[in-house]
């Protein structure tokens, strides 16, 4: 009997490695974010650079909260790209490529329900954050010069202590354990993989997986405007600069940036 292929098999992922990718592994470190922007340009030795430590001190997510994470339990990362071939009004792309990516990877470990990206591009499952990603460019006319990606998984924390709303980790889902490192891997292995598509201009699958795994895509959900209004509304599409366009249930369509809207929980 013919084994069953994995629903991620057979996409080109094979063919992807990490020839071009520069793994850094540090033991304790203020920001990713930080080490990579400081980083000499004669460190640089592969087109994709990662820094991955076991603590961050001073970790953020977005909307300047901090990361929660215990040390040497999930995976705390950053990435370093030069994407002179992408201009500034594209670069939503890298978010969703990077988002995208981790997705995938978590796919393999958690199921029922599966993890979503919950737009722009936290990693959900139900209701309850599984990663976070923050995102600073550096732009040279009307290109992007420097784009660090941070990231933060959780992976085997077992309780979480801050304020942040709704963590949760692989290891609260499942009760297993994950390697760091491995899932680390297996994330640059994806975003390698769609970052030569980005180079190549063929973006329109990742363009259409990530819409197909948003957070909420399918139904009315209730969203909350930022002057604290709520009302349901539907994912129409995300735009390529990575504005949010809802139908409400008027049928009218509302267009959304960052911080200018946000899912109801509860």
């Amino acid at each position: 009997m013919k084994q069953k292929k994995h629903p991620l098999h057979g996409h080109g992922y094979g063919g992807a490695n990490l020839d071009n990718v520069q793994i850094i592994t540090l033991k304790e470190v203020d920001s990713t974010n930080n080490y990579l922007r400081s980083l000499p340009a004669d460190k640089v030795k592969n087109e994709i650079v990662a820094v991955v430590t076991k603590r961050q001190t001073a970790g953020r997510g977005q909307r300047g909260n901090s990361w929660e994470s215990e040390p040497g339990k999930n995976l705390t990362f950053s990435i370093l790209v030069r994407p002179t071939f992408l201009e500034v009004r594209q670069q939503f792309i890298l978010s969703q490529a990077i988002a995208l990516s981790i997705k995938e990877v978590l796919y393999d470990y958690v199921r029922l329900p599966h993890p979503r990206i919950k737009w722009p591009n936290d990693i959900y499952w139900n209701k309850k954050k599984l990663g976070g990603i923050l995102i600073e460019n550096d732009l040279i006319g009307k290109c992007i010069d420097r784009s660090i990606i941070g990231v933060g998984v959780n992976l085997n924390q077992e309780h979480f202590t801050s304020n942040a709303p709704n963590p949760v980790s692989v290891w609260q889902i499942t009760g297993h354990a994950t390697e760091p490192l491995t899932i680390l891997r297996k994330i640059m292995q994806r975003f390698s993989f769609y970052y030569g598509q980005i180079k190549q201009g063929e973006t329109h699958d990742l363009v259409d997986k990530y819409h197909k795994a948003l957070f909420r895509r399918v139904g009315f959900h209730k969203f909350r405007i930022s002057e604290g209004m709520e009302f349901d509304a539907r994912i129409r599409r995300v735009e390529p600069d990575g504005h949010l366009v809802l139908e409400d249930a008027q049928g009218q369509m509302h267009t959304f940036g960052f911080k200018e809207i946000e899912f109801v929980l509860d």
